[in-house]
């Protein structure tokens, strides 16, 4: 991924410094619904539908204190990266046992595959840097999280 994959991934829109529900159904819904509202879902039932049967099959929390839900899905056209944070943490059920704190919810269209995967192994190798996790969590503004984004990915 270069930095202009987070102008079409992640577009102001789809970052959100608002406090996410603290379970993690709820955070799901929240990080979609920010999605629906920015014209990036079709269909919100089925998105939803396909985030939570991804989440029965395997934990998406992959420590570090970061969440990634993330789906494959007809209810997209185009892939997209939504953004939240939360001060209190939230349980993903993370292999290091402690909550998720960065959020990134992650759906592509069902035939992005190798898409999918191209982008949740660059977001989870950004993120393995402690430098690149505290600036998102000290960010005060969606340009300050949107740079530090490009920033790691081009790295």
């Amino acid at each position: 991924m270069d930095p202009t994959d987070i102008d079409r991934l992640t577009p102001p829109e789809l970052v959100t410094l608002e406090q996410p529900p603290a379970s993690k159904e709820e955070c799901i819904e929240f990080l979609l619904d920010v999605a629906v509202e920015a014209g990036r879902v079709d269909d919100r039932e089925q998105a939803l539908s396909d985030l939570l049967q991804r989440e029965e099959e395997a934990t998406t929390g992959v420590g570090f204190g970061i969440g990634i839900p993330h789906a494959k899905t007809s209810a997209v056209t185009r892939p997209s990266v939504v953004f939240a944070r939360s001060e209190e943490g939230i349980d993903f059920d993370a292999m290091d046992d402690k909550p998720a704190h960065l959020l990134f919810m992650l759906i592509v269209p069902e035939e992005g595959g190798e898409e999918h995967l191209e982008i949740l192994s660059s977001l989870s190798r950004a993120l393995m840097h402690e430098e690149v996790r505290e600036s998102l969590r000290e960010a005060e503004t969606v340009g300050a999280v949107r740079d530090t984004l490009k920033e790691a990915v081009s790295g």
